[in-house]
């Protein structure tokens, strides 16, 4: 994964920061690990069940907290929340240097794909989420988070969480993903995709919060899909990155498959059982990743529709 040495990077507020208005608990990637009785980490790998604590609700309005909130800076007006860490990063060139500089290119690549292909494929407005990039624990909209919950996006405070120990120590560690620089990138566009539906109204539609065909499982299946679309586009050689090559594209299909609730299950030592399933198989990921990336529509990524995942 290489960016254009002289495109410039932006971390600037675009709009309001929107009005998706679901409530609830994160979006997360599935992570092994977990906390015993009293504190400490577990010396077991443990799976964590539930993709939504109190389910996300309704699609439209109200309530939601100002960009300030939710942990973040207060008066800070970037979309990177803690911006004095990115405050070097101007180009491209400082991208392909630095991992931080990475992550803002592939923000600001997020973001020029879906403000142009939200309102082309669904007429809905679009607004950029904020990243927020910590460590040990963070304050946020669905209540304190630490670092064992690996990655994941709020709804009530529109902001994607990021401790960047995440690869390293768990998805390569305890997972036994392959690792590359596109892993990070896969995983931000899935949580944007979450972000999108958001925007969408979509997790409105989520009844069913465990098992095969659940409805939690149709909505990571989904920001799945919507990480295919933004790769393919990506892949293609945007204004930011100068395109991807087939390692890059198989970095994230490796990374969907490691955190497929089937590999998580026989991680822990367990058999595998889908009724305890929420955010689907390996080669359900695998798949719905291909599918965005093959054929690039919001429509094709309908999982709530589709009668087989």
């Amino acid at each position: 994964m290489r960016f254009n040495p002289k495109a410039r990077l932006d971390t600037s507020r675009v709009g309001d920061g929107g009005r998706g208005g679901a409530t609830g608990g994160p979006m997360r990637i599935p992570l092994p690990g977990g906390t015993k009785a009293g504190g400490g980490i577990g010396g077991v790998i443990i799976i964590i069940l539930f993709i939504v604590l109190t389910q996300c609700v309704g699609g439209g309005g109200g309530g939601l907290p100002t960009p300030g909130g939710g942990g973040s800076a207060g008066t800070d007006t970037s979309r990177m929340d803690d911006s004095e860490r990115y405050a070097n990063c101007k180009t491209g060139a400082d991208a392909n240097n630095d991992a931080d500089c990475a992550r803002v290119a592939i923000e600001n690549s997020l973001v020029d794909y879906w403000s142009k292909t939200l309102p082309e494929q669904s007429g809905t407005a679009f607004s950029p989420a904020t990243l927020r990039t910590f460590s040990g624990a963070v304050e946020t909209g669905c209540g304190q988070a630490t670092s064992q919950v690996g990655p994941f996006y709020c709804p009530p405070d529109q902001r994607i969480y990021l401790d960047t120990t995440f690869f390293k120590d768990v998805l390569e560690g305890q997972l036994g993903g392959q690792g590359g620089d596109f892993v990070e990138a896969y995983v931000i566009g899935h949580e944007y995709g979450h972000h999108i539906q958001n925007l969408l109204g979509t997790m409105g539609k989520v009844r069913t919060q465990q098992g095969a065909n659940s409805d939690a499982v149709r909505l990571e299946l989904q920001a799945d899909c919507y990480a295919g679309m933004w790769t393919k586009d990506a892949s293609d050689g945007d204004k930011l990155l100068a395109g991807l090559d087939q390692a890059d594209i198989q970095e994230a299909l490796d990374s969907a498959k490691a955190v497929g609730d089937d590999r998580i299950q026989q991680k822990s030592g367990q058999g595998v059982d889908p009724e305890g399933w929420t955010h689907g198989s390996s080669e359900e990921r695998m798949r719905w990743f291909t599918t965005g990336y093959e054929q690039g529509t919001l429509q094709a990524c309908d999982t709530f529709s589709a009668s087989q995942l």
